[in-house]
């Protein structure tokens, strides 16, 4: 709209910005106290790092769970309005993951005032509510503030049945590992903010929800399942398989990329995002005599990624499978 690039007011993009797993871990370690007096059950928390709360309400026994999560990031294309999208269903998905439905959402919007004009941020806050309404979710409001670096999200609150959650610790083995979405925006992303080069497919990937996705593993009877974003898919089926207490082996031929995302790591296009992924879950993973292209792909921060569901759907690659535990949480074949 103004010749503007958004991505070079970032110092990163996406969910590549998100704080690395294992600093994050030690700094919520313990943080778990639960009031003396709450209003709620909290069955879904901060203990095995899940997408989203979930919270049944004692004076409504036998009825719907309350699905909280919030999520926003640093530009990571530079069109104001895919971005919106894209931040948008990302916040989303994390209902998704849960297994739960997107009632409300409010915006998180940092804008820097002086610097970046405010037609941007309107599309940004247009992109954003066109994918909640194709949710079918409400958008009351939200939030901003003056800052040096743009960023945007939603804090949304859905409900589920707390009967039919999808949680990451309920994993067992001989189940089959599904991915709804083809890895490799991150690095299509860190090419797009160094050069400038658009990837429609790229961005109709992020753009797109996740609830198709969702109700096809709950159909399927799936019990267990995360989505796949800034800690890539390694990061995220480490913390499912350490979780469910098993290991989780992947397939890595039968991963589905997205057309350029090879090129773009052979062209060193790869956030430190994503090698500080790499670096946390190397420690528990037996790679085999997987390349160093294809283990950055496994770990690539994806924004807006899919889902990762333990059973099998229809339409999706299988690309892996959970076994007992061994000696590692991940084994890479």
């Amino acid at each position: 709209m103004t010749g503007k690039r958004l991505t070079q007011y970032a110092h990163g993009g996406g969910c590549a910005c998100k704080i690395p797993p294992g600093e994050l871990e030690d700094v919520v370690a313990g943080l778990t106290a639960a009031p003396a007096d709450p209003n709620g059950e909290l069955i879904v928390g901060l203990d095995t790092g899940d997408d989203a709360a979930v919270v049944t309400l004692p004076d409504a026994p036998g009825g719907p769970a309350v699905v909280a999560t919030a999520d926003f990031f640093t530009p990571v294309v530079d069109d104001p309005y895919d971005w919106g999208r894209i931040a948008a269903a990302n916040a989303l998905s994390d209902v998704y993951a849960v297994g739960g439905r997107p009632l409300v959402a409010v915006n998180l919007l940092a804008w820097p005032r002086g610097v970046l004009p405010f037609d941007l941020a309107r599309e940004v806050l247009r992109g954003g509510l066109d994918v909640a309404a194709r949710a079918g979710c409400h958008v009351g409001g939200g939030h901003s503030v003056d800052d040096p670096e743009p960023k945007y999200g939603m804090a949304v609150t859905g409900v589920a049945d707390p009967a039919r959650l999808l949680r990451n610790d309920t994993g067992k083995p001989g189940t089959p590992l599904t991915l709804t979405k083809p890895l490799g925006v991150g690095v299509l992303n860190n090419r797009h903010k160094a050069t400038g080069e658009v990837f429609p497919h790229a961005v109709a990937s992020m753009a797109a929800l996740n609830r198709d996705a969702c109700a096809a593993a709950l159909a399927a009877g799936a019990e267990c399942a995360t989505d796949v974003t800034g800690f890539g898919l390694l990061g995220h089926l480490y913390k499912l398989a350490r979780a469910s207490g098993v290991t989780a082996v992947v397939d890595a031929a039968a991963v589905p990329y997205l057309d350029g995302a090879r090129d773009a790591v052979r062209a060193g296009y790869v956030s430190a995002g994503t090698r500080r992924n790499l670096d946390w879950v190397t420690p528990h993973t037996d790679f085999a005599s997987t390349s160093e292209d294809d283990r950055l792909l496994l770990a690539d921060a994806q924004t807006s990624g899919g889902l990762l569901v333990a059973a099998e759907l229809p339409g999706h690659p299988v690309i892996g499978e959970l076994i007992p535990a061994t000696d590692h949480p991940l084994l890479i074949r």
